[in-house]
Formats: C-alpha cells, sequence, structure tokens
C-alpha cells in the first residue's frame, strides 16, 4: 500500500480550481518533486497531505502508522539555542526534558519545590522515553555540524535550514515534505543537503524546488500541477522535459480536433430546420456537452514575456578596478586586494557562501559603499540594479502602480503601451494587476521586479539572487532573455544550472577576502578549480622559488625605452581622461545635437577612439608594470 493517496482531491479558494479532481501516490523510498508554475497551488498541496488543511471535496489517505515530518519554505529569524530548537521536534517529551533539567538547576541552587517537580518530571520522562530524546538531539546536530550550544538567531540562513532539517527528522519520519529547501542557500549548503539526502537510506520525500540541478539529483520522480491536475513523470528534470515536450504536443493535436468538432457541430446547429431536415434531438445534446466541454477546458497558463530596454552602448571598458579592499570597523577585509577588467558585453558570476561579500563586491564597484583601492568606471554607463529595486516595491500599493509609478502607460523600446497590456506579458490579468502586492507569493513579486526592472533602458544590468522563487519556465526565459541581451552583466546567485546557462566567466569568493577568476560557468569553476594537494605543492614550489630568487642578484628587467614608455604613460591616460570628462560635459545635455550635429556626431566617436586608446595604454601600463617588479 503506498505511503499516501490522493483521490479525486477538489479544493478551490473562491477562483479556479487549485486540484481539480487530483489523484496522486507517494510509494515507500520515493523521492518525489512536485513542480508547477507560480501560484497553482503546490505548497497548498503539501499542506493538504500534512493535515493542516482539508479538501472540499476527495479523500486524502495515508497508510496507518506512518509519521510525516515538514520543512517549511519560511527561515524563522526567533532566537533560541539550537539543542533547544531541534528537541522541540520531539513535541511533549522535548517540554518535559526542559521542565526537568530547569527543575534541576533550581534544585541544586535549594529551591525545594523544584525538587519535588522532579520526581513527577522523571515519571513522564519514563512514559515518552524521554531519556534518549538528549543522546538523538546531540547525534543528528553532530551528524549536520552543527553546535548544540549557538543561538538560531546568529546563524546563516543555510545553517538556519540545517537545524530546521534536524528537528524534521529528529523523530525519523517516514514521509519528509520539502518546500523550497534551497531558497536563500549558498552553493555550498545547497550541494550538502544534496549530499545529506542522498544518504538517508529509505528517507521517502516529497519536496518543491525550482533548483534543477536539485531536482536532478535528488528526484526519482516528477509531479506536475499544472491546471489542477497531477500528471507523473518518471525519472529526474532532464527526463521530464523530453516526456512533456511529447505530450504537450500531443495535446495541441487532440484540443485542435476537439475545436474543429465543435466548430462543425456549431455550423450545423445554426442551419435551417429545411437544411437540417429533421432535428436530431442527441446531436442537440452532444453539442451542448461539447459547449460545456470548452467552458471548463482550462487553456494552459501563457509564457512571461521578456525582453530588455537598450540603452546606447557603454564604452568598452566597463570597470577598472585595482585593489579594491573592503572592511568594516576593525575587523578582517571582507574583500582584499582585488584587481579586474571588466569589457563591455562581459556576463561573470559571484558565487561564494552566505556573508562572504558577493553584494558588498557590487556596491562598492558601483560606488555605493566606501572601499580602498580605485574603481575607473567607462563611458555612458546605465545601470539596471535588481536589488535596489526589490528594497522599492511597496507591499501596499498594486501592481500596476509599482510598475508604473501611477501613470496608466509605459514606455517600452521608444513605443507606448497600456500599464495593463505590459503586465499581461508578466502573466499579470488586469484583476491581479490591481492586487496589493502584500497579497502576492514570492514568485509573483519577483515577476514585478522584472517587469520594473526591464522597463528601465540599460547597458549593465547587475542582479542579486534574481532567481528566488520563479519557477521553472520563468527561469529559462530569462535565461533566454539575458543570452541575447547585448551589454554586460552582473550576477550573484547560487541557481547553478542558471549559472552555467548565463555566464562567460566566475568571481569566486573563497570566504577569507580572496576572490578567484574562473572561464567559464559554475561547472566549469568545478572542473578548473585546484585540489588541496595541488594548492599544497604550489605553495611549496613558491617557497622554493623566494629563496632561489633571494640568492640571486636582481637584473634590470627593462628596455630604456620601455622605462621611458612606463613613465609616460600615467599621464598619457590622464590627458585621455581630461579630454573624455570635457566631451561628455559638451554632450551632457544633448543641445549640441541639435544646434550642431555634425560637431556632435565628431565628438561621440572621438569618445568611442578615447575608449579604445585608453583600454590599449591601460594593457601597456600594467605589462610593463609587471616587468619592473620582476612579475
Amino acid at each position: 500500500m503506498a505511503y499516501i493517496t490522493l483521490r479525486d482531491v477538489q479544493l478551490a479558494f473562491g477562483g479556479p480550481a487549485l486540484l481539480d479532481g487530483a489523484n496522486f501516490s507517494l510509494e515507500r523510498g520515493e523521492r518525489v518533486c512536485l513542480i508547477g508554475r507560480n501560484g497553482e497551488g503546490k505548497s497548498t498541496l503539501l499542506k493538504l497531505i500534512e493535515g493542516t488543511l482539508l479538501p472540499d471535496a476527495g479523500e486524502v489517505s495515508l497508510q496507518n502508522g506512518i509519521t510525516i515530518s515538514m520543512l517549511a519554505q519560511d527561515v524563522p529569524m526567533d532566537s533560541g539555542k539550537v539543542a533547544d530548537i531541534v528537541a522541540d521536534g520531539a513535541g511533549e517529551a522535548a517540554s518535559v526534558l526542559r521542565a526537568y533539567h530547569e527543575a534541576s538547576d533550581a534544585c541544586v541552587l535549594g529551591d525545594m519545590d523544584a525538587c519535588e517537580r522532579m520526581g513527577d518530571l522523571q515519571h513522564k520522562m519514563d512514559q515518552l522515553d524521554g531519556w534518549s530524546l538528549e543522546t538523538k538531539v546531540n547525534s543528528i546536530l553532530s551528524k549536520m555540524g552543527l553546535d548544540p550550544d549557538a543561538d538560531l538567531a546568529d546563524l546563516s540562513g543555510g545553517r538556519k535550514r540545517r537545524v530546521l532539517l534536524a528537528r524534521a527528522l529528529l523523530t525519523q519520519p517516514d514521509v519528509l515534505l520539502l518546500d523550497e529547501p534551497t531558497n536563500h542557500l549558498d552553493v555550498e549548503s545547497i550541494e550538502w543537503l544534496e549530499k545529506f539526502l542522498l544518504d538517508q537510506n529509505n528517507l521517502t520525500l516529497l519536496f518543491i524546488s525550482h533548483d534543477r540541478s536539485f531536482v536532478d539529483s535528488i528526484a526519482t520522480r516528477i509531479v506536475e500541477l499544472d491546471r489542477g491536475t497531477l500528471r507523473s513523470f518518471e525519472g529526474n528534470y532532464s527526463r521530464y522535459l523530453e516526456l512533456k515536450a511529447q505530450q504537450m504536443e500531443a495535446e495541441e493535436k487532440q484540443n485542435a480536433l476537439f475545436d474543429k468538432r465543435l466548430a462543425e457541430e456549431e455550423v450545423w446547429i445554426r442551419q435551417g430546420i429545411k437544411a437540417r431536415r429533421t432535428r436530431n434531438e442527441g446531436r442537440v445534446r452532444a453539442l451542448k456537452e461539447l459547449r460545456e466541454e470548452s467552458k471548463a477546458r482550462r487553456s494552459q497558463q501563457g509564457k512571461v514575456s521578456m525582453a530588455t530596454q537598450d540603452a546606447n552602448r557603454s564604452g568598452k571598458l566597463v570597470f577598472d578596478i585595482e585593489n579594491l579592499s573592503v572592511s568594516f570597523g576593525n575587523n578582517a577585509p571582507i574583500i582584499k586586494d582585488f584587481s579586474a577588467l571588466v569589457l563591455r558585453g562581459d556576463r561573470i558570476g559571484l558565487v561564494g557562501d552566505n556573508g562572504v561579500g558577493k553584494t558588498t563586491l557590487i556596491k562598492a564597484i558601483l560606488g555605493e559603499l566606501e572601499h580602498t583601492g580605485s574603481v575607473k568606471t567607462g563611458t555612458q554607463l546605465e545601470v539596471a540594479y535588481f536589488d535596489q529595486l526589490r528594497n522599492a516595491l511597496d507591499l501596499e500599493k498594486s501592481v500596476k502602480d509599482n510598475v508604473s509609478e501611477g501613470s496608466d502607460f509605459v514606455d517600452v523600446n521608444g513605443g507606448r503601451r497600456h500599464i495593463y497590456s505590459y503586465l499581461q506579458d508578466f502573466l499579470f490579468s488586469p484583476e491581479r494587476a490591481r492586487t496589493p502586492v502584500k497579497a502576492l507569493s514570492g514568485g509573483e513579486r519577483n515577476r514585478i521586479l522584472l517587469a520594473k526592472l526591464l522597463l528601465k533602458p540599460s547597458n549593465l544590468i547587475v542582479m542579486d539572487e534574481p532567481t528566488n522563487d520563479l519557477d521553472m519556465v520563468t527561469l529559462e526565459l530569462l535565461e533566454e532573455m539575458l543570452g541575447g541581451y547585448k551589454g554586460t552583466l552582473l550576477l550573484i546567485s547560487h541557481d547553478r544550472a542558471f549559472m552555467d546557462n548565463v555566464v562567460t566567466s566566475t568571481w569566486v569568493f573563497d570566504g577569507k577576502g580572496q576572490i578567484d577568476e574562473y572561464i567559464g560557468g559554475y561547472q566549469d569553476y568545478l572542473e578548473q578549480r585546484p585540489d588541496q594537494t595541488a594548492v599544497d605543492q604550489k605553495s611549496d614550489v613558491k617557497k622554493a622559488l623566494a629563496k632561489a630568487e633571494a640568492a640571486v642578484p636582481k637584473k634590470a628587467k627593462l628596455s630604456y625605452k620601455d622605462q621611458r614608455a612606463l613613465e609616460q604613460l600615467p599621464a598619457e591616460m590622464e590627458a585621455l581622461e581630461k579630454e573624455q570628462a570635457e566631451i561628455n560635459e559638451q554632450l551632457a545635455d544633448g543641445s549640441m545635437f541639435v544646434s550642431d550635429a555634425d560637431k556632435a556626431m565628431k565628438l561621440s566617436n572621438r569618445l568611442s577612439e578615447i575608449d579604445e586608446l585608453l583600454l590599449e595604454k591601460l594593457e601597456q601600463w600594467e605589462t610593463l608594470e609587471n616587468l619592473s617588479k620582476g612579475n
């Protein structure tokens, strides 16, 4: 018998049914991923199985004696001792054990009432097998690498998620329900979670996730919630994509045949009495049934339509970063002596654990945070920053007012569109567009942010965790949009598949202030990174070379001509930068393009020439500088 069975389950909250005669079963040992568009009802389905919701009709049945634990989507902000929070997963036994310890501490201090309470509590502990609880808690915390005495409030999002998982697993449930377990986790935590779940023998999982790499690694079956119906696909996410494409093709053919038949019957019923000869009552009844079936058929939800608004091209040099460091107070630098060149068209992914400085680096580069070192910014940069918009959402205002700021129209690539028409590209009906943002799901809020972001003309897009809460179809469309973007991209993301499909190079943060650059996406980085043995060997070689260099007298590296060039280059670059600033000032208000268009065009062309010259001289200067230092 299946652990969990749903039979003809019906559930609606005033709108279209979230579950419309849904059927489902979960067998022992399966790891099933539940996927579907934002707002389809995936979290609602988990609540039905957990028992916190009841269906309008149908049956949700569980095998006798099975236990279920649920890991919720939201990470708590509460404080409390980690061991106590995990022990709470045992219910009454945890409360009695805690009361026993409190009474014991008070008894030692001479509280006789507490000493008397200990007897009653000890009896309850015997009944509940509470004495083994401490052993179980310490065992699972050790397994997960958690400090039992740590305060939950002091832990990172990934560590908090581990605490909640430990609490959910404490009672060794038969079925574990996970709602977006990888949200807000860094890559290391996601990979740890994958390995941990795969190592649990015979653990039955039903989980919701939009992380395609995670789903590919964990799932043995995919169940899709689509328009109120549950459809099962054997295998992982890659296999699901193949089977889904075949299913959609078959569904389109079936719908086309249905529509053709309905159209033919509508023509027949509209013919005159004489043309029909005699009224065929059976055929009339059949047409009525066809009409009802057509009304009931829910078309597949549309796809998000995304397009960027291109600004003028930036200069070839976007950022020249030299020895950038950031510190907070007297602490060690969170970023230490980072140097890099960002050129037009680069797509750079930032990877590292939570708290290592990814967002800090972005803000320092954009001039929003104090730092040492220098950041030279290229010309004509127009920045669209995803994270800034997230902070700007007004939860009390409607979707429409958040995106259009009160106007009924928006400008899209030079054209004027009504705001409701534009928002339909992001799957917001006019009714939904009038809904306050506070009433929307996380995925819907992220779609608002994308709608707002893509109204801004840009040649540099900065995205800080844009993929959280987005469904898989929207993720793939975002990838496609970024793939066609002609500007520069700086992307922070823990979604490995998204990074692999979007970025051309990766900055990896080691958590000690150092940042290393690798060509390609996340998988490319994994293949290129040195193992620890190689790192140790490299360190030994460096020490040997340092000793050898100390014993050999330094020899001159530069010719007289090169030395002269090295001395003159800073002044030449300074002169070019001065000319660049003067031209930008002349063109700033746009009036010259009206009063003297030819001169304006010549100055614009000269700006492009200066960009190229600065880049050439910068590269020449770096080469000569390294030679002069003997590097």
